[in-house]
C-alpha cells in the first residue's frame, strides 16, 4: 500500500464515541495497574505502531501535545498518520514531548530525559507508550502501590533490557516523574509512577 495512502486512513470511524471508550480504557488501567485490558474500536495504523498505541494517539493527542517518536516509527508512516488524525505537532527534543511512543524492540537510553514535570505541576510529565511482544509469557514482576490490593504479578514480554532500573528512578523522582503504558497489538497495561516494580521471586 502507498505509505501516503497509509497516513489517511485507519482511524477511528465515530472519534467522539471511540476516543471516550478509549479514554475509559486507559483511565481503568492506570487505575488498577498491571490490569490488562483490550481496545475495542477498530484501529489500523501503519507498522510497526500496534492498535492500542494507535488507539491512545488518536485519543489523547492533539495540536497541544507534542509528540515523540521512537526512530523506527519516525522513519515509517506513523509519523504522517499521527499528524494527519490528530495535528499533534512532532518533536526530536523528548523533553517537550506529552507524549512518546516506542515500538517492540526500541532501547530507550533513561526516562530521565523526557519531562518529569515539576513539584508544582507533576502532570506536566511526559506519558510514555511502549510496544512489547507480549503482555504475557515474559519474566515475572511484581507491583505494590495506589490501586492494587496487596501485590498484582505481570510478565509482559520484551520490555527493554534496563527497564527495572529506569523505573526505580524514576518513581524516586514521585511526585514528579513519567508514566508508563505497555501495548501489544490491540491491549494496553498501566503503570502509573506510583506503583513500585520489582523482579518476582521464583
Amino acid at each position: 500500500m502507498d505509505p501516503k495512502t497509509d497516513a489517511l486512513t485507519g482511524g477511528f470511524t465515530e472519534p467522539v464515541f471511540h476516543a471516550q471508550s478509549v479514554f475509559r480504557t486507559l483511565m481503568d488501567c492506570m487505575a488498577r495497574p498491571g490490569s490488562i485490558r483490550a481496545v475495542t474500536p477498530h484501529v489500523d495504523p501503519p507498522a510497526p505502531l500496534g492498535a492500542a498505541a494507535g488507539a491512545i494517539a488518536l485519543t489523547l493527542c492533539d495540536h497541544d501535545t507534542p509528540v515523540w517518536l521512537s526512530a523506527g516509527l519516525s522513519r515509517s508512516p506513523v509519523a504522517d498518520w499521527i499528524s494527519f488524525h490528530t495535528s499533534a505537532p512532532l518533536t526530536r527534543e523528548k523533553v517537550e514531548a506529552r507524549f512518546a511512543f516506542a515500538e517492540a524492540g526500541t532501547a530507550l537510553a533513561s526516562f530521565g530525559l523526557f519531562s518529569s514535570g515539576t513539584q508544582e505541576y507533576p502532570d506536566r510529565s511526559t506519558t510514555i507508550v511502549i510496544e512489547v511482544a507480549s503482555l504475557e509469557g515474559g519474566p515475572g514482576l511484581a507491583l505494590t502501590g495506589p490501586g492494587i490490593k496487596e501485590t498484582t504479578h505481570i510478565a509482559p514480554k520484551g520490555l527493554p533490557e534496563m527497564f527495572l532500573r529506569q523505573w526505580a528512578d524514576n518513581r524516586a523522582l514521585f511526585p514528579r516523574g513519567v508514566d508508563v503504558v505497555l501495548t501489544a497489538g490491540g491491549e494496553m497495561l498501566g503503570l502509573p509512577r506510583t506503583c513500585k516494580i520489582t523482579a518476582r521471586e521464583i
